[in-house]
């Protein structure tokens, strides 16, 4: 890779490179766990949620253990700093969906999240058909003090597929709920993930053209891996969904980066399951070997972000 005054020339657009340019130090997000629920898993739009969801979600679990949003800011704040020696934070809500509530309701608890110093930004992890105007209102409002972006889920841009995991919605949901947030001045991060049940490498390619044709300005990569207690954890014991291997997730995930505009965040480029939960594949509980596979094959076949963008 080509060098300026002797330093590598970073090959993907990193959250943290991101961060570290816009507030000219090194940033940590806090997860945060609101206690709300998933219109996907109590009816409203369907029942069981995706054929992927951990039943109890993917955060803390720190609402159900009586912990406020406040008390888990402080507790973060604590021990990242003391970790990672950093002074500046993203609280991020992640488990389930978080804009599931009223607009006065949810207020109170992204203010609760933000009003320490420290916390210089605000992540909202959400469904694509789950925000109201009135709740755009309220993150519009927090984006005139504090740096704001929503991660909604897309996983693919494919209907079929997303009728067969459960999901709830459709792609045009996502994409026409984007436009909306995005016309707030907020960014949109979109979930994706690789190696869903049915889907070949050409129509992964697809779902990453999709994004970059639709100007979001970030995206989380998510290899699929089957965890106890899911409907994906049936099909995987039938043999009607086999994950892929290492090498394979690998080939998927850079031939999506080289579609990626130079400019899109790529906030993360695997998963990172828990090693109680995790079926399969066992390969994703070495993360430090997954990485190591990821820049050394950028290297040596000299791929980067963008390579291949449209129109280009």
């Amino acid at each position: 890779m080509p060098t300026r005054s002797g330093m590598m020339v970073p090959r993907y657009r990193s959250l943290s490179s991101w961060l570290k340019e816009l507030f000219s130090e090194p940033v940590r997000k806090i997860s945060l766990d609101a206690g709300l629920g998933c219109p996907n898993r109590d009816g409203t739009v369907g029942f069981g949620g995706c054929i992927f969801c951990n039943p109890a979600g993917s955060g803390t679990n720190a609402a159900k253990n009586g912990l406020s949003v406040s008390e888990q800011v402080d507790r973060g704040i604590k021990f990242l700093a003391g970790r990672y020696k950093v002074g500046k934070f993203i609280a991020y809500f992640q488990s389930f969906t978080n804009t599931y509530g009223t607009p006065a309701d949810l207020r109170q608890i992204y203010l609760a999240a933000i009003q320490r110093p420290e916390i210089v930004g605000l992540a909202i992890g959400t469904r694509p058909d789950c925000l109201s105007d009135g709740v755009l209102d309220v993150l519009s409002e927090i984006s005139d003090i504090k740096l704001v972006w929503v991660e909604l889920g897309l996983q693919s841009a494919h209907d079929r597929t997303l009728e067969l995991i459960n999901r709830g919605h459709n792609s045009w949901d996502f994409f026409e709920t984007s436009r909306r947030v995005m016309n707030r001045g907020i960014a949109v991060v979109a979930h994706i993930i690789l190696g869903l049940p049915g889907e070949s490498l050409e129509d992964m390619l697809m779902t990453a053209r999709s994004l970059a044709e639709a100007g979001i300005h970030g995206v989380k990569i998510h290899p699929l891996y089957v965890i106890s207690g899911t409907p994906l954890e049936q099909m995987y014991r039938s043999g009607e969904y086999t994950p892929m291997t290492m090498e394979e997730s690998v080939e998927a995930t850079l031939s999506v980066i080289e579609l990626l505009p130079k400019d899109m965040v790529i906030h993360r480029l695997t998963s990172d399951p828990h090693r109680e939960e995790l079926l399969a594949p066992k390969w994703m509980l070495e993360k430090s070997v997954v990485r190591n596979f990821l820049n050394n094959e950028m290297e040596r076949r000299n791929i980067f972000q963008g390579l291949k963008t449209l129109g280009e």
